[in-house]
């Protein structure tokens, strides 16, 4: 079966759909998914590098709402959709070829299946044919006609076993896509959580004593442990990474802790939630975060009041 995108033909389609309207990541995997009928939609890992590349050069933007990168094209990516009309009205083109051609693999699958069913029923028809000219047995052929019978019956019963499995295919993928996204906004609520928790801890803090110290290691303490979200579960260490430039940067701090906690705790958030966006949050993986934010929360808290 062909590509449904040549070459470069994907990029230019994301400016269109942004072109149309403002958009987040899945809002346009799902968009790709209904206008080619469900036969085809991009992974999040096909969209989400792309947007990135066309953001690094200027043809798009993001904002953040609610928690979500919202797309927009910018003037110059509308320059070059407009300098691309050609191309683009060519790419249109090619898309109904290849949904075209996704529906043909489809009917020839169904095709092939229904022809060798009526040659098996053929072939069933002669050896019954043959075994009444072979004999005059009244009783024989009773019997090859209840064999007959009992065959058919058993593929009418295997086709509707088939079609139940089908059903319950199409009902557990419905189900893992729906706790996937219920396991995406528990992770986003529990960062909000202890996002709480600590701001409330440092507020306190402040009123007894110096902050700066015990902020930073309490926020790099948390960066360290929960960087791999996407990836590791409770009690399985996480392969060694850098530590993103904002869990060092001193020269953040102002004379405002309470501000610079909220700031810190903002940059911390939203990395780990495009992380989990990016790679997806299993239920298991939410259960093991669940357990590393609360003993961050408990050692962050422990930093904190020290000095009280």
């Amino acid at each position: 079966m062909p590509p449904v995108f040549a070459h470069g033909r994907l990029r230019l389609y994301l400016l269109k759909l942004l072109d149309e309207a403002p958009r987040h990541g899945y809002e346009i995997i799902r968009l790709l998914e209904e206008r080619f009928q469900g036969l085809y939609a991009p992974s999040a890992g096909t969209v989400y590098p792309r947007l990135a590349k066309l953001e690094a050069e200027g043809l798009v933007t993001h904002t953040t709402e609610g928690g979500r990168k919202v797309y927009s094209i910018t003037a110059a990516g509308r320059a070059e959709l407009a300098d691309r009309q050609g191309e683009l009205a060519e790419l249109e083109l090619e898309i109904r070829d290849s949904l075209a051609a996704l529906a043909a693999d489809i009917r020839e699958d169904v095709r092939t299946v229904a022809g060798d069913l009526r040659r098996e029923m053929r072939e069933a028809a002669r050896q019954v044919r043959a075994s009444t000219a072979a004999t005059d047995s009244v009783d024989y052929l009773a019997d090859v006609k209840e064999e007959f019978r009992r065959a058919k019956e058993e593929w009418k019963e295997q086709a509707r076993r088939a079609r139940e499995e089908s059903r319950r295919a199409r009902q557990d993928a419905q189900t893992a896509r729906r706790q996937a996204r219920q396991a995406q906004e528990h992770a986003r609520e529990e960062v909000l959580r202890i996002k709480e928790r600590v701001q409330e801890q440092v507020r306190d803090h402040t009123r007894h004593g110096d902050w700066p110290t015990g902020l930073m290691e309490g926020v790099n303490a948390l960066a360290q442990e929960l960087g791999s979200l996407a990836g590791q579960g409770r009690g399985t260490p996480a392969p060694a990474t850098p530590r993103p430039e904002w869990a060092t940067a001193d020269d953040a701090l102002s004379k405002e802790p309470a501000r610079d906690l909220d700031r810190l705790l903002d940059r911390f958030r939203d990395e780990i939630r495009d992380a989990a966006r990016d790679h997806g949050v299993t239920p298991g993986q939410l259960a093991a975060t669940r357990g590393e934010l609360a003993d961050a929360a408990a050692r962050i808290g422990a930093l904190l009041r020290e000095g009280k």
